[in-house]
């Protein structure tokens, strides 16, 4: 009779319990000191697709068939040291072969004398907010590009079309804004994707080194030349050839690159027949070719050539809004490449790096950001890591410009972002930062921007 009352009044207890574990959305279950699942509730069937009747008494990683079985096992991790895992990151393959990404917490589970018989694992689907990251991401980044700034995004939305044709492009901006990324980036949204990409530094090499190496010889050329040697049009073909620097090139050879890209053929050096040019072309200059074409020092029916898609890149000092975003990039890739663990930059330190004018561009910012990252320890990177000329009073930044903070900086480029998407009209732009019509005349006033015409505005 007691032993009947004992197992109803067990079975009171549970009751309650179940009821709560099959009515929150997060998946829960159980496992014992082998490791098979003792308990499963209804969200955990809905996200693995694996019934519970199918999931009871068999091994927990062959329910789950997750990224973090095995050595990475949270809860395993768990039992070991006592301690419990909370909001641990990584996948399950569900019941449908899918991939879900998923967030775990584990507990361990003890009987009423405290004695150990188990562990619970807690686990959230995070599909719908995966999708949502990818989504937000897929609005400033394309390929390896990134960037926050109205500039970039419009770079953005139609260097897939220009991807797609197979025209030559010249790639125009100053010396380190990343001219070969974004002609990589073309390149790996191309339809020339599975060939190769070739970059050659035209103004690194001199006239006659630079023709055999962009067509090639033949053995016998020259002294020297004892076995025929590819030229990068050839060992591009199928893929894309990369020309920076074409501002460079003497007037000899712009006469030859103009026969490749008017009847794509070439002749390799010592050749006495003609080979044809399967690349596509993507040429890049830090100059003002128009102007070089003026003045005759590039040849004009040469300039309307590459100039068929033309793409230019903002220095950086006109896209401010992207230096944290770069800066965050530069940290992880050097926490990488060095095995370190610095979390970030300071706010201070990121003030300079937002007032200053930036003239080496992308590549200026990441030495800068590479020698802070030798000085740091395992921290943030502050003020005192950052070089003299960020740091001295009166410096370069300090010429161009009043020294502004970084929140006024960041505020500027949210105002001109704003007003940029809604063609100059201060009221829709208002409404979309959220502040009121009269707030944003008053930050415009303090922070000194110039606004469009009436005219101008939609």
């Amino acid at each position: 009779m007691m032993k009947k009352q004992g197992e109803k009044k067990q079975s009171l207890l549970l009751a309650p319990t179940e009821s709560i574990l099959a009515s929150i959305s997060d998946g829960v279950f159980t496992v014992d000191r082998n490791w098979l699942v003792t308990s499963f509730n209804r969200a955990a069937e809905h996200i693995t697709g694996v019934k519970r009747r199918e999931a009871i008494g068999r091994l927990c990683s062959e329910v789950f068939r997750s990224s973090m079985c095995g050595a990475a096992c949270a809860l395993k991790q768990t039992l070991k040291s006592g301690k419990p895992v909370i909001g641990k990151s990584g996948y399950i393959v569900n019941a449908a072969g899918e991939r879900i990404p998923i967030s775990v917490s584990t507990a361990v589970l003890r009987d009423e004398s405290g004695r150990v018989i188990g562990g619970a694992e807690t686990f959230r689907d995070l599909s719908e907010l995966e999708a949502l990251r990818q989504e937000l991401e897929g609005k400033f980044r394309v390929g390896d590009l990134a960037s926050l700034s109205p500039l970039m995004q419009k770079l953005f939305e139609v260097l897939p079309a220009i991807a797609a044709s197979p025209s030559t492009v010249l790639v125009l901006g100053e010396t380190g804004t990343g001219k070969e990324l974004v002609a990589r980036t073309i390149h790996s949204l191309s339809p020339r994707n599975q060939g190769p990409f070739i970059a050659v530094n035209c103004g690194a090499l001199p006239e006659t080194l630079l023709e055999s190496e962009l067509f090639g010889y033949k053995a016998g050329a020259f002294t020297g030349a004892n076995k025929d040697k590819p030229g990068r049009f050839a060992l591009a073909r199928g893929g894309t050839l990369f020309l920076d620097e074409i501002a460079e090139i003497s007037p000899a050879l712009q006469v030859k690159l103009l026969r490749v890209l008017q009847d794509r053929v070439y002749e390799p050096l010592g050749a006495t027949r003609s080979e044809t040019a399967d690349a596509r072309i993507i040429v890049a200059t830090n100059r003002d070719l128009a102007e070089r074409t003026r003045t005759g020092d590039f040849r004009e029916d040469l300039y309307y050539r590459v100039n068929v898609v033309r793409v230019e890149l903002p220095p950086l000092r006109r896209r401010q809004e992207d230096i944290p975003l770069l800066a965050g990039q530069f940290i992880a890739r050097f926490n990488r490449l060095q095995g370190k663990s610095v979390q970030g930059i300071t706010a201070e330190a990121l003030s300079l790096l937002m007032a200053h004018p930036w003239p080496g561009n992308i590549r200026e910012l990441e030495n800068v950001i590479e020698r802070a990252f030798i000085l740091c320890g395992e921290e943030n990177i502050g003020i005192g890591h950052l070089p003299a000329e960020l740091t001295a009073s009166g410096g370069t930044a300090g010429k161009d410009r009043d020294v502004k903070t970084a929140h006024d900086i960041l505020d500027a480029q949210a105002i001109r972002s704003a007003l940029g998407r809604h063609g100059g009209n201060r009221s829709a732009a208002a409404r979309d930062l959220g502040i009121h019509k009269t707030t944003l005349f008053r930050r415009i006033r303090k922070l000194g921007l110039a606004l469009p015409p009436p005219h101008a505005r939609k």
